[in-house]
């Protein structure tokens, strides 16, 4: 006794379903390779334009003056990682006690989902609105710019990115660690702070970097808050250099230096973001595996 042949209908949609799924497949490639695409241009101009003006000079000089020969961007080096230190010293704490609180008390209270609702508004606010905030809050009640306001805006920034990742990766921890914790007479908060941190360690490390490499490259909150400063200080009080600003406005000028030292520090900043980037996604291998 023969098998029965497929009917027409059948061979129809079978066939149907082919195209589709192959042009589904041919257009996800072709979306694929045209971002890739745009993505090697601008790295290649950036490596072009980049690397040729990273000098020593660079990390040993101030940013110059419209016309003046020569030049560096220590002054902005270290006014970046300065606002970039206080504003993850700022943003950790806050971020790692809420994500903790939302994965290990709030869970599925009114006030959690509240929070997290916020969390995601803060998430996906643009930057400038941030910036235009703080500006509201400290520079004008303080009559001027300052690197500590611009630290502030950052940490603003860091806040929602550090309580996202804490509450997934303490959502991963197991609830056996937990119970067992509890079970040998240890209280909530110790359960927390030996077993449940300590096994999401490298996680909540990773959210952390993700947040210093988001706000690496952050110009408008420190356009309103940090401004600049073509000399060098460390004045928390006082306008700081920082090297978003910086590229900004050098960018901008008709001066062949100042262009210069704005593809170097822009290939700093993606240089660095890119390290970031390796690390965090490093220990986050390491987590998925234990």
């Amino acid at each position: 006794m023969t098998a029965a042949k497929p009917s027409s209908a059948k061979r129809s949609r079978y066939g149907g379903r082919r195209f589709r799924n192959g042009l589904f497949i041919v257009l996800s490639i072709a979306a694929a390779l045209f971002g890739m695409g745009w993505l090697a241009m601008i790295l290649s101009t950036l490596l072009a334009r980049g690397i040729e003006a990273i000098d020593p000079a660079l990390f040993t000089e101030i940013t110059p003056g419209p016309g003046e020969p020569g030049g560096g961007l220590v002054n902005a080096i270290a006014g970046s990682g300065l606002m970039i230190a206080i504003s993850v010293l700022l943003g950790t704490p806050i971020g790692v006690l809420t994500g903790t609180y939302l994965a290990e008390y709030g869970r599925h209270t009114k006030l959690a989902g509240l929070i997290r609702n916020l969390n995601d508004i803060l998430l996906s606010a643009p930057s400038i609105v941030i910036g235009l905030f703080v500006y509201q809050l400290l520079v004008l009640s303080m009559g001027h710019f300052s690197a500590m306001a611009g630290a502030f805006a950052l940490a603003v920034i860091v806040i929602p990115v550090v309580v996202r990742t804490t509450e997934n990766m303490l959502l991963l921890i197991p609830n056996a660690l937990r119970e067992a914790a509890s079970a040998l007479g240890a209280p909530t908060a110790h359960v927390i702070r030996l077993v449940t941190w300590k096994a999401a360690q490298s996680g909540i490390v990773t959210g952390i970097l993700l947040a210093v490499a988001r706000i690496s490259g952050e110009t408008a909150p420190l356009l309103f808050t940090a401004l600049n400063n073509q000399f060098f200080s460390l004045d928390l009080t006082k306008p700081t250099a920082n090297l978003p600003s910086v590229i900004f406005n050098d960018a901008l000028s008709a001066y062949d230096d100042l262009v210069r030292l704005a593809w170097a520090g822009a290939a700093l900043i993606a240089f660095t973001v890119l390290l970031v980037n390796i690390i965090a996604r490093t220990l986050a291998r390491e987590t998925r595996r234990s």
